[in-house]
């Protein structure tokens, strides 16, 4: 399942780059499931992030790597790849891309990601969405 969001920001795309932090990934989490940032070494080839997720009566580990990441004259992109999910999800890759629009940015995150199996998939996808939909405000506030 592909979901893609895009969001205009008033900065230009190296400033947006370098607001891309372990401040702006903690501001970026949604309220319900509260997660707790374990690591997060950047967003650099190798580095890794980790989550836990709290869902009251559980909680999961969720641990991504950042397979690829690359600076164009046009755009930035980085790419994270769950390693360590959560059981309700199989697959997760997740494309950041900061896109020069003159002298702003479009934001623009590309995820695919699949459950065990496909109803759960569906299920899921409303969710993911939301929780992707909520950055827009953020991403505008913080790079206003």
């Amino acid at each position: 399942m592909k979901i893609n969001l895009s969001t205009q920001v008033n900065q230009d795309y190296l400033s947006v780059k370098k607001g891309f932090d372990e401040t702006l990934f903690t501001k970026l989490s949604p309220p319900f499931p509260p997660v707790k940032l374990a690591r997060f070494d950047g967003s650099e080839v190798g580095d890794l992030v980790s989550l836990e997720l709290n869902f009251i009566f559980f909680k999961q580990k969720w641990t991504s790597e950042i397979s690829e990441s690359k600076t164009t004259e046009a755009e930035y992109y980085f790419v994270d790849k769950g390693t360590i999910l959560p059981f309700f999800l199989k697959k997760w890759r997740h494309k950041h891309r900061i896109i020069k629009k003159g002298n702003q940015a479009i934001i623009r995150d590309e995820i695919e990601f699949s459950a065990p199996f496909g109803l759960a998939t569906l299920l899921l996808y409303p969710a993911i969405y939301l929780q992707f939909l909520y950055r827009k405000p953020i991403y505008k506030k913080i790079f206003a």
